[in-house]
């Protein structure tokens, strides 16, 4: 199912007021313990495991990277930051040469991986950037479009970090969450570490995100949501 949602802004004296109903209970810390394990699980894999897991035959099947990277609309132009890039695995898939992509990981295995094979491909508008894991990879009113996918249930402390993203984003920026759904399935995390689409949606509620798209049909085992 893809759902599109309108929404009203109120311009009062230039300024952009968003209402929303915020509450600390639903996005606090004390909410987000049983993620705070989620690094950990992935690297009980050896760098070289997981490089081979994340560039696998296997996961294009079933991550689909051509429809992800559709779902993130048109990149002409455009600056585009992928937090938790890993490998690059959606970098050197996006045919549009005019998108400046910052590739951001906290891991500097990955850095290191990613500076390799742009300059062995020769890919002139991919960059990397260092990630923090408290604070995101984004300069004040940067972005175009910042993506995740399979990283939001890695984050603690949400409702500050995705405060910054906010600020990081232009006018009519977007980001883009793509991660597991709830269930026992094949690929991703255990199932308790996942949190399900209405969760994203409320917290992003309360940093003051609006939701543009929401797709759970497209990909079998994650859903894809757009905010601006």
């Amino acid at each position: 199912m893809i759902i599109k949602f309108k929404y009203f802004r109120f311009f009062v004296g230039g300024v952009i007021f968003i209402i929303a109903s915020c509450s600390d209970d639903t996005i606090n810390n004390k909410n987000f313990g049983k993620h705070q394990h989620a690094n950990h699980h992935m690297n009980k894999s050896s760098f070289e495991d997981l490089v081979t897991r994340f560039e696998s035959a296997e996961r294009d099947e079933w991550q689909k990277p051509d429809s992800v990277i559709a779902f993130l609309g048109d990149l002409k132009n455009k600056t585009v930051i992928d937090i938790g890039a890993g490998t690059g695995y959606f970098e050197f898939r996006i045919n549009e040469p005019s998108a400046k992509l910052i590739a951001a990981d906290a891991d500097e295995r990955f850095i290191e991986y990613l500076n390799t094979r742009i300059a062995k491909e020769k890919k002139g508008n991919i960059i990397t950037r260092k990630a923090e894991y408290e604070k995101p990879p984004v300069l004040d009113q940067e972005a175009d479009v910042v993506f995740m996918v399979d990283v939001y249930h890695h984050i603690e402390n949400r409702k500050e970090y995705f405060s910054l993203i906010k600020k990081g984003l232009k006018p009519n920026g977007e980001l883009v969450i793509v991660d597991f759904k709830k269930g026992n399935f094949k690929h991703g995390p255990p199932d308790e570490m996942k949190l399900n689409a209405e969760t994203i949606i409320s917290e992003m509620k309360e940093v003051g995100f609006n939701l543009l798209i929401q797709d759970t049909t497209t990909l079998n085992y994650q859903y894809m949501l757009k905010f601006n």
